[in-house]
């Protein structure tokens, strides 16, 4: 057994990440400044979208885009029940109604069949989610949805390309800075969109509804007369967590390379256990995943997922958990009635999913680590 414990995850810190922050702290100027600017315009260049918006989180992005696309009571938007609950939270926030498609029983990634499945003319949104950091098959997406517009929850996907493509390069896309995600900011967000009025709305609504940001480069500072056009919040970013951000993502390449190879090795350590089963690859288009999460489902009647997970961090190895299903959430099942039952294939992972630790700081030796723990757990 290890003796040391192996965490789900750790992010990615070096020396030249530490510096940045440094610099940023001896400038004198810490919060909403060029570092921001630097980070949405390297997020342009990485998405090959127009316009980026730099937030305080992911979460924050989504709400201020319901904000901007003015969706409220009445209103329905369509998301997988396999995501992390703030999205159903914010579009409950706004008044409006979650609407859950399910997913690919084997990849978990949302289809355009299943979303064609639950439009209906109160419709306004349809947000598919890149889990684990595979991509959807976001033309198909497109192509059902018709008029009704397509953002991209690619908080996981920051790295991921579909059909050559990077995820959101061809519409509107939110991508995480959290603390586990490939690149990180400790926490954050950004926005980005190739519709110039949205990013107008986003930009506005961060930072209490001011035309203007905290830092200009003309004026070295926010102009005196700031005016508020219309109320927002304050969901700017510091360039303390801009400055990480911009310092890792110099060496997205190679983080998700190694990420790469060591879900490769677990694919090749997990081929003849059948109890223990990773996502499918999707089929049908090219794709190249960032490797967000190595995500497997225990599918053995002698044991259940959550004992699974016990009996791995006994032996040193810690998981993870994404995600249980936001429809049985209780709050969800006890105001808007959602049941067990009417989403099969996310209920199915939902029971089972596990993440095993992945991190690019990890070695080849740690990945056979815990393989040679599952064996030992399922053995028993």
């Amino acid at each position: 057994m290890r003796q040391e414990f192996l965490p789900f995850t750790r992010p990615a810190i070096n020396e030249a990440d530490i510096q940045a922050v440094v610099e940023v702290l001896r400038s004198g100027w810490i919060t909403n400044g060029p570092r921001n600017q630097e980070l949405e315009q390297s997020l342009c260049e990485i998405s090959n979208c127009k316009y980026a918006v730099a937030l305080s989180s992911a979460t924050a992005g989504f709400h201020l885009l319901l904000k901007a696309m003015k969706i409220g009571p009445g209103d329905e938007v369509i998301t997988p029940s396999m995501t992390w609950v703030s999205t159903v939270n914010m579009i409950v926030l706004s008044g409006a109604r979650p609407v859950f498609c399910d997913v690919d029983r084997e990849t978990m990634l949302a289809t355009p069949e299943s979303i064609r499945a639950v439009i209906t003319p109160r419709t306004r949104l349809i947000v598919p989610v890149h889990f684990a950091g595979a991509p959807a098959d976001i033309d198909g997406i497109r192509a059902v949805a018709g008029n009704i517009p397509v953002v991209e929850d690619a908080a996981h996907a920051l790295g991921t390309y579909y059909k050559g493509r990077h995820v959101g390069s061809d519409g509107t896309a939110i991508y995480s800075l959290h603390a586990i995600k490939n690149i990180t900011a400790g926490e954050g967000g950004v926005f980005c969109t190739n519709d110039a009025a949205l990013a107008d709305a986003v930009r506005l609504y961060k930072f209490h509804g001011i035309k203007v940001d905290a830092f200009d480069r003309e004026n070295r500072g926010r102009s005196p007369q700031a005016e508020v056009f219309d109320p927002g919040f304050k969901y700017n970013l510091t360039d303390m967590q801009a400055a990480l951000a911009v310092s890792q993502l110099q060496r997205i390449v190679n983080i998700n390379r190694k990420r790469r190879e060591l879900a490769m090795r677990y694919r090749e350590l997990l081929a003849d256990m059948p109890e223990i089963r990773p996502l499918a690859e999707p089929a049908g288009y090219a794709f190249d995943p960032a490797w967000h999460l190595f995500v497997v489902r225990v599918d053995t009647p002698h044991m259940d997922r959550d004992t699974f997970m016990a009996e791995l961090k006994k032996r040193n190895i810690g998981t993870g958990l994404h995600f249980r299903c936001a429809h049985l959430q209780r709050y969800y099942r006890e105001t808007m009635g959602f049941r067990p039952g009417i989403l099969p294939a996310t209920e199915y992972n939902s029971d089972r999913i596990c993440s095993l630790p992945l991190f690019p700081d990890m070695r080849r030796e740690d990945v056979d680590d815990v393989a040679a723990a599952i064996r030992e757990v399922i053995a028993r």
